[in-house]
């Protein structure tokens, strides 16, 4: 019986590898913030894992990097609380919270967040139409950040117009 039960496990270890790596640095990064984020939330009893990350989007400018992407989350049998949280199994639940994330980090080497937003909820909450207007404003704003040239100073950016013919 012990040999059947470590199949699946090796199953799901190998899918949440899989989805790992098709994700770059800057959206693992995310998703352990929009995990810490969800969990740090006071209603929270169970630890929550990332089941499936949709529609990620990460778009470059030159004032920085944008990241946008929705998280399902499953449930586990483990306690929010408890010191403990390796070995924890995924149950069946009726919740099946659903998170957006939309950041936007500058161009250092480690890259700093310039703005966020962070929203989770079940899934059927984050589809209602006035939550999804005002997810959709909060993710404009928070690419937009950095952006206007008088508000942040590039480095560069004044090198770069001194050196153009007048």
């Amino acid at each position: 019986r012990a040999a059947g039960m470590r199949f699946p496990l090796a199953l799901c270890l190998g899918l949440v590898a899989m989805a790992a790596a098709g994700q770059s640095p800057l959206q693992r990064r995310v998703v352990r913030e929009l995990l810490e984020y969800f969990h740090g939330r006071g209603a929270v009893r169970f630890v929550f894992r990332e089941q499936a990350v949709e529609g990620a989007v990460e778009r470059e400018d030159p004032s920085g990097t944008f990241v946008q992407l929705r998280l399902s989350l499953a449930q586990t049998n483990c306690r929010n609380k408890a010191p403990r949280r390796h070995n924890c199994r995924t149950v069946e639940s009726q919740r099946k919270p659903m998170c957006l994330a939309c950041y936007k980090f500058d161009t250092s080497d480690v890259p700093k967040v310039l703005d966020k937003y962070q929203n989770c909820g079940p899934s059927h909450h984050l589809a209602a139409k006035e939550i999804k207007h005002r997810d959709e404003a909060e993710c404009r704003a928070v690419e937009e950040a950095g952006k206007s040239a008088d508000a942040l100073y590039l480095p560069g950016m004044f090198a770069f117009s001194r050196g153009l013919p007048a």
